[in-house]
C-alpha cells in the first residue's frame, strides 16, 4: 500500500483512452482506506485502477500524472477538498470527468459540485446500484446524479434563500480547516501557527462563520459542523 495521498497503481504511462485491458481507468480519491478498498473490488469488473489517494492535493497530481480516463472522489478530503480540487483541475485544463461519492446527503453539496463541472454525484449508501452507472454516465459525455437527491436539487431555493446546509457547502477550504482546527480544540494562536496566519485573522474567520451559519456561540458553531459532516463527532 502506498503512503496515505500518493498514488498507487501500475500503469502510470497508460493512455487516456483506457489501460493496457481496453478497460477505462479509473482514479481514486478517498481518505477513508476501508471505503477505497472496497471501491476496489466493487469497480473492478468493469474498470482498471489507475491510482488510489487519500487527498485533494494528492488528486489533482495524480490527475496529471496518471492520465484517468473518469475520478472518482469524496467530496470531503484532507488539505484540499474534492470540489476544491475539482476546480484547481479545471483551471489547470484537466478534463478527465469527475464523479463524486459521499456521505453529503444535503442538495447544496450536490449543486455546488455540478456547478464545478462534475460528471455525477453518488451518496455512498447507495454505490453498489449506482456507482458504475454513473461512471458510465461521466464516460459517454453525461452526468448522473442520485436519484433520491435529484428531485430536491433541481427545484428552485425557496425565495432565492440557501439554508444553513447549502452555506456550509458554500464554505471554502481555508474556512471548512479552520472550523475542523477549531473543533479539534485548538486556540486561536495555535490555529494561527499551523496556517501561518495572524491570531485576529482566525478570530475573524470565526465570528464571520459564526454570522454566516447563523451560531450563537463557537460551541454551536463546532455542533453545527459535527451535524453537516465538516468535521468528525
Amino acid at each position: 500500500m502506498s503512503p496515505p495521498g500518493r498514488p498507487e497503481g501500475d500503469f502510470p504511462n497508460a493512455k487516456r483512452a483506457g489501460g493496457p485491458s481496453g478497460r477505462p481507468r479509473v482514479l481514486l480519491a478517498d481518505d477513508h482506506h476501508i471505503v477505497a478498498q472496497g471501491l476496489k473490488s466493487l469497480l473492478a469488473a468493469d474498470f482498471e485502477l489507475a491510482g488510489v489517494v487519500a487527498d485533494g492535493e494528492a488528486m489533482v497530481d495524480a490527475a496529471k500524472t496518471l492520465r484517468p480516463d473518469v475520478i472518482v472522489a469524496d467530496v470531503t478530503m484532507p488539505l484540499l477538498g474534492g470540489i476544491d480540487a475539482l476546480e484547481r483541475l479545471r483551471r489547470d485544463g484537466v478534463q478527465a470527468p469527475v464523479v463524486f461519492l459521499t456521505m453529503h446527503g444535503h442538495a447544496g453539496y450536490a449543486r455546488r459540485a455540478l456547478k464545478a463541472g462534475a460528471a455525477g454525484y453518488v451518496l455512498k449508501v447507495a454505490a453498489p446500484e449506482e456507482l458504475v452507472q454513473a461512471i458510465r454516465a461521466a464516460l459517454d459525455g453525461g452526468t448522473f446524479v442520485s436519484p433520491a437527491l435529484a428531485r430536491v436539487l433541481f427545484e428552485p431555493t425557496e425565495r432565492g434563500v440557501a439554508d444553513v446546509g447549502e452555506r456550509i457547502a458554500a464554505l471554502t477550504s481555508h474556512q471548512r480547516e479552520i472550523l475542523r482546527l477549531l473543533a479539534d480544540g485548538h486556540s486561536a494562536k495555535e490555529i494561527a501557527r499551523k496556517l501561518d496566519i495572524s491570531s485576529r485573522t482566525v478570530e475573524s474567520h470565526k465570528y464571520q462563520l459564526m454570522e454566516s451559519l447563523g451560531a450563537r456561540s463557537s460551541a454551536e458553531l463546532i455542533r453545527l459542523a459535527v451535524r453537516h459532516g465538516i468535521v468528525e463527532p
